[in-house]
């Protein structure tokens, strides 16, 4: 008996801390108990060598534009606090600066409209007197200084104003705005959501010619989502969004002359359906870049427009046989020389070409991807980056000489490493994190790439997060049957005992150029993993075929099938995971959101006897429902590829539902609207399937507000623990 007692009493001590193992809980996920702490609008000052950082009191509705010294990282003053200002009851929104940075805009009251853009009230601050100045009595899109910051630019309704501070007289530059016909200096929808950008006009650095895009929106056809509210009657919201195969927008470009009060249309050339995807002023004030694709996106070609006469002449075209990405990274030298990016070779690189386009030089080569360009460095000579030398999945900055010898990596932490320069690029802000290491920010070295001094840390979350003795994701390849390589990650329960079966729930997104194999911290959706793992499963991703960062070839493969090649790899690699010893190889889902939800929903339905539930949030169901300039993009038109919509498209393969099935959709969602889930619900139902399914309310593609997430996140786990 007394053998017995001390076995009994052995055994509960071993096992207090697997019973003691702290549980995560949706509440504790979506209240923000596993949210890190960051830097928020970090921007490098111009004209000095220092830097700032908007900080809030979330619970005072109060901020501060405080400024620090890269050297030193001291603060050394506070531009504007908005204690006892009654003009920022929650605070400042977002903020810029004028050239001389003796002027900031600041934002307040923001309404969002679409993904990236708003109205907001707008103010301009005088940082020495204090003084603070509405820029126009309502609330307006994309202000911006003129380069004296004496003047202010805006977009109200669809029109382009200048507001002269001093007197506050406001001089219209357009007037023929209208809703839902032309838009004038801000994007339409499309622009918006797939060249990612809302602000389409700019100044050039003498601030006497304005260029800017126009949008003539009066043939697009129209979309209408009704609003319910709490309104008696539900209300009704029209705009023009350009389904794949249906007109666009004409847009054209003007450069409006401030001096003179007159406008230009400038002829760019013999196009028809054409995109103005980005413009930019060069280093010569009377010379505007531009870009023009396509409608098939596989003919870029930089433009460049002389301001006084207008004519126009292009000095750089790229082609590719599936598309051209259009690039951020143009930056132009003294000499108007230019620095560009392109993945003509295979994988994104640096070029540097001449002010009459020609190639001056390649400066970085090889397979692997520069994935941001920070800055070029006239002193020395030096152009900095961020690039994927250290493994796909990794993050790392470089410098190189502008003539691609002496490159150093500057970053030696294996994970994600990203930098914001000083000025005088003698320093940058290191923003690093991997699977295991929440976001720290250092200053470092430019010179050697060392660490200089801690800015910020998360140890207070993962000192919190050993509570809940979760286990590493851990990171690895799968070699499908027919040969690929793809990465992966896998999350496994802290107790995980390789001779149990486990259930294993897949997640993946696997749009063009996507990736969720990547090491680096983790994602609100991780924290419900990890929840899930303490609950008995395994979360496994896999980034198939058409994701990004592994070169043109892997990424562009589902050109024209977007929905084949990524469909066939996720259910390839379950195939592969359903053969590990420790799997229940009947007890395998599949789950998605929006590109996610599309690819969960076909793989449930091609791969039927593979998968035994799925769930589809905000899915494509069909891509003659998407837009023009995404969808086109990668599957040419309806009308030219009708085989690769429809072979593709799930709603085409809902009579194949074995498993169980949960369909999500907001009702507000202006990306990919709810008709998608509608006509789906439809095709299932005339097949006779049995699903459930979720519509939210006024939700758009994010789905969330109030609680929403949580009972979103609820109801996905109660589908999961019943079905898999």
């Amino acid at each position: 008996m007394k053998h017995a007692k001390k076995s009994i009493l052995f055994f509960l001590l071993a096992s207090v801390p697997l019973f003691a193992q702290q549980k995560i809980t949706l509440e504790e996920i979506w209240g923000g108990a596993f949210r890190s702490k960051g830097m928020d609008e970090v921007k490098a000052m111009e004209n000095t060598n220092q830097y700032t950082v908007l900080n809030v009191n979330w619970n005072a509705g109060t901020a501060t534009v405080d400024l620090y010294d890269f050297a030193t990282l001291n603060k050394v003053g506070t531009l504007i606090d908005t204690r006892g200002m009654s003009e920022f009851p929650q605070g400042i929104d977002s903020y810029s600066f004028s050239n001389d940075e003796k002027k900031m805009l600041l934002a307040a009251n923001s309404d969002q409209i679409y993904r990236h853009s708003f109205v907001a009230d707008y103010y301009s601050y005088d940082v020495y007197s204090k003084k603070l100045t509405r820029i126009a009595e309502n609330k307006v899109q994309e202000p911006s200084f003129s380069p004296d910051g004496k003047k202010v630019a805006y977009v109200y309704n669809n029109n382009i104003y200048i507001s002269d501070l001093a007197n506050g007289i406001v001089r219209p530059v357009t007037k023929d705005g209208k809703k839902n016909a032309i838009i004038n200096g801000v994007c339409d929808w499309v622009y918006e959501e797939e060249f990612s950008f809302v602000k389409a006009y700019e100044w050039n650095a003498t601030g006497d010619k304005i260029a800017y895009i126009r949008f003539d929106e009066t043939e697009v056809p129209e979309f209408s989502m009704d609003i319910y509210g709490k309104s008696l009657y539900p209300t009704r919201d029209v705009f023009k969004y350009p389904k794949a195969g249906e007109k666009n927008s004409l847009v054209s470009l003007h450069i409006y002359d401030v001096n003179t009060n007159t406008d230009k249309e400038i002829k760019l050339g013999n196009y028809t359906d054409f995109y103005i995807p980005r413009i930019k002023w060069t280093n010569e004030a009377q010379t505007l870049s531009v870009q023009v694709l396509n409608r098939h996106q596989n003919n870029l070609d930089l433009i460049f427009v002389d301001a006084n006469s207008g004519s126009a002449k292009v000095v750089l075209n790229e082609t590719d046989k599936a598309y051209v990405d259009v690039t951020d990274n143009l930056t132009f030298l003294d000499d108007n020389s230019f620095i560009w990016t392109s993945e003509k070779d295979g994988y994104n690189h640096i070029y540097v070409y001449s002010k009459t386009g020609k190639l001056v030089n390649q400066v970085t080569k090889g397979k692997w991807e520069v994935t941001a360009y920070y800055g070029y460095d006239k002193k020395t000579k030096t152009i900095f980056y961020q690039s994927t030398e250290n493994g796909s999945i990794n993050r790392d900055v470089y410098r190189v000489g502008v003539n691609g010898k002496n490159k150093m990596r500057l970053t030696t932490q294996t994970g994600t490493s990203d930098a914001k320069f000083s000025t005088d690029y003698n320093y940058f802000l290191n923003f690093f994190s991997s699977a295991t290491q929440p976001e720290t920010f250092t200053l470092n070295s430019s010179k050697d790439g060392k660490p200089v001094k801690e800015v910020l840390n998360n140890n207070a979350l993962k000192d919190k997060l050993g509570k809940y003795s979760l286990k590493d994701k851990e990171f690895t390849t799968i070699t499908t049957e027919k040969g690929n390589v793809l990465n992966a990650w896998f999350i496994k329960p802290s107790d995980f005992d390789p001779n149990k079966k486990y259930p294993v729930l897949m997640y993946q997104y696997s749009g063009p150029g996507s990736q969720q194999v990547a090491n680096k911290w983790h994602s609100t959706n991780d924290y419900w993993y990890y929840m899930l793992a303490q609950q008995g499963y395994i979360i496994a991703c896999v980034d198939g075929r058409g994701t990004g960062f592994k070169g043109a070839e892997f990424k562009k493969v589902t050109y024209k099938e977007l929905g084949k090649y990524e469909v066939e790899d996720q259910i390839d690699a379950a195939k592969v995971i359903a053969k590990y010893s420790y799997v229940d190889a009947s007890r395998i889902g599949i789950w998605g959101w929006s590109y996610g939800g599309f690819m969960s929903s076909n793989c449930l339905f091609k791969g039927a006897d593979v998968f035994k539930m799925a769930i589809a949030v905000a899915p494509v169901t069909n891509w003659r429902f998407y837009d023009s300039v995404y969808t086109e993009r990668y599957m040419q038109t309806p009308q030219e590829n009708a085989a690769g919509y429809d072979t593709n498209s799930p709603i085409n393969f809902v009579k194949n539902l074995k498993g169980k099935f949960l369909l999500v959709h907001g009702t507000a969602d202006d990306n990919v609207h709810v008709q998608n889930s509608m006509q789906m619900i439809e095709a299932l139902i005339q097949a006779n399937k049995q699903f459930d399914w979720a519509i939210y309310p006024d939700k758009n593609h994010g789905i969330y507000g109030g609680k929403t997430r949580l009972q979103l996140y609820s109801k996905m786990t109660n589908f999961i623990k019943e079905n898999l």
